[in-house]
This record gives C-alpha cells, structure tokens and sequence, in this order.
C-alpha cells in the first residue's frame, strides 16, 4: 500500500484530514493497548512513518511526484530496472534496451558512464568484461542495504520536558527503553535511536521519535523561560510577604514586596527549560490580586476610604 492507503486517505486529503486519520489510528493500534499482538506494533509503526512523510510538505511534495519511496529514500531512475535485456530490430540487428524510452542503438550506445553513475564508479579506469562483480565492467556491487527506519512519536508531559526527566519508550515488537531528553528539548525534536528499527541484509535500522510536549493548565513557555500568573490577595499585595509558588521541581516559597500591584514580575532563576547550551530558564512569575465578589469588611473599607489617587493619570484621562 502508499502512504495514503495505509492512513486510509485520499491522495489529495489535505493535512487536518491526515492528521485525523493518523490519531484515530495511533489510538486504535498503539503497543500500549495491544501488548499481546506485535502485528498491530508493527502496524502503529508503519503508520506513525507515513504519517510523518505525509506531514512535512517539502516530502509529501516529492513522494506525488515519485521522487522518493514509502521509506523517504530516492526511487532509482528509470523504474529501477531494465526490463528484459537487448531486443532484436527487424533485420537482425540489436536494436536497444528494454524499459529505456526509445533504447539505445547497441552498436552506438556507451553505458559504462550511465551505470557508474547509479551504481557507483569503478576504481581505477574501465574494468575489463569478465571483472568485478554482477556488472562486471560497470562498477562495483552496492553493499548490502540496512532495515528501514522506524517512526515513532512521543507524548512528554510539560514538567518532565523541563527537568529533562527519562521517559519509557515502547518499540514495536514489544521492546521498552527509558530514554534521556536532550538538552533543548522542544515540540517536534527527533530523537534517532540507532539499531532500534527494522532489520535488513546490512544490519537494522534506526528508530526516529518524534517528541510531543504535553500542554500544561498554568504554565507556558516562552523560548526556555516558563510563566506562570499567580493569584494573590490584596491583603498580601498591600502588605507584601512570602507565599508558596509552584515550580516543575514542587514548591517553593517566594516573597511578595508590599505594595504589589497586578501585573508585577518576579522572577525564580533556574526552573525554565535547559537550553542547548546547558544553561537553564527562569520561572516568570506574573502577581494578579484576586479580590473576592463577596466581603462586607471590604465592601465597607472601600466606601470609607478616600485615597488611590487616579491611577489613569498617565493615559491623560
């Protein structure tokens, strides 16, 4: 089958269609859920690589136009073989290869240069008829080829993404690793596992995972920073003090300078995300006071009290 068929997709579904028909797939074939059928791990990995082909545009461009096969690897030109040998011309005379539009005339056509090309140049000069291999004088033999790679991706939950905590990886067939984040960790990075995909006559391939972070109800990322808005009250904005604050590490205690006001930043350094560089964010901490809809003592302050000034001056208002 081509990559469409395998998601169940027409040629021309266009990406929220693919993307639809990989999750529902994803869903229904993940290691996860059918730990006693390694067919079905097989097929989650075969649809996790289409789905990653078809997804990058610049691949599923070149796959219509047939460029490159199911694996992502160029085709061979001209259909990758040579039909059935020479043909003979009325009259006798060779007239041609087979499978090449129009052939070649036998008696005029050189094709030591074309099939150096494809399958490699010979070491030194022309090699002699009887030399070297299932082409004798065209070059050498192709080494045996390794198994394709296998196409996987990875869900990270946000927090783990930031402590660059070691996920557990399931490779088809049933096989686990724990796999180490890299540092720089972000959503699209691909991890190559070497010796973890397909086997093939040179030896397996390689397992690519594709990681995912999770989204998170409070945090979100800025490059390696993380923010976070923090509700506090207007008894600790007006008074300041120390109040405990989240990090992906557990929690911590911070203090709040009196006479905050909502929209102030402060800052906790090294609980962002680890750059490439090593270096890690900062948690940016964003105060909002949270004022409570019903409270008599607060009601009764505000009609008594007369200061505040006018707080919109700066807009000339």
């Amino acid at each position: 089958m081509d990559l469409y068929q395998q998601l169940g997709v027409n040629r021309g579904a266009s990406e929220a269609e693919i993307k639809k028909a990989y999750r529902s797939l994803a869903k229904q074939l993940h290691p996860d859920r059918n730990k006693d059928n390694p067919k079905s791990a097989e097929r989650f990995a075969q649809v996790t690589k289409a789905y990653d082909l078809l997804s990058d545009k610049d691949k599923r461009a070149q796959y219509d136009r047939g460029e490159i096969d199911e694996d992502g690897n160029p085709r061979i030109p001209f259909g990758g073989g040579f039909g059935g040998g020479a043909r003979s011309r009325p009259g006798g005379a060779a007239g041609g290869y087979e499978g090449f539009p129009g052939g070649f005339s036998g008696d005029t056509a050189d094709l030591s240069d074309l099939f150096e090309g494809l399958f490699g140049a010979a070491t030194s000069g022309r090699r002699g008829a009887g030399s070297g291999g299932p082409f004798g004088g065209f070059g050498r033999a192709r080494a045996p080829q390794k198994g394709a790679d296998s196409a996987y991706r990875l869900k990270v939950a946000f927090v783990d993404a930031a402590t660059l905590k070691e996920q557990r990886v399931t490779l088809s067939g049933g096989r686990t690793i724990d796999l180490k984040l890299p540092k720089g960790v972000e959503d699209g990075t691909k991890i190559r596992l070497s010796g973890q995909g397909q086997e093939g006559q040179g030896g397996r391939g390689d397992a690519i995972v594709t990681i995912e972070i999770g989204a998170h109800p409070f945090y979100t990322r800025e490059g390696k920073n993380i923010r976070l808005t923090l509700p506090i009250t207007l008894k600790e904005a007006v008074l300041g003090g120390k109040v405990k604050v989240p990090t992906p590490e557990g929690p911590v205690m911070l203090t709040v300078p009196k006479g905050s006001t909502s929209g102030k930043q402060l800052r906790i350094k090294g609980r962002g995300f680890t750059g490439k560089d090593g270096n890690r964010g900062d948690l940016l901490i964003q105060l909002a006071i949270d004022l409570p809809a019903q409270d008599d003592a607060l009601h009764q302050f505000a009609e008594n009290w007369e200061g505040g000034g006018n707080p919109r001056a700066s807009l000339g208002v």
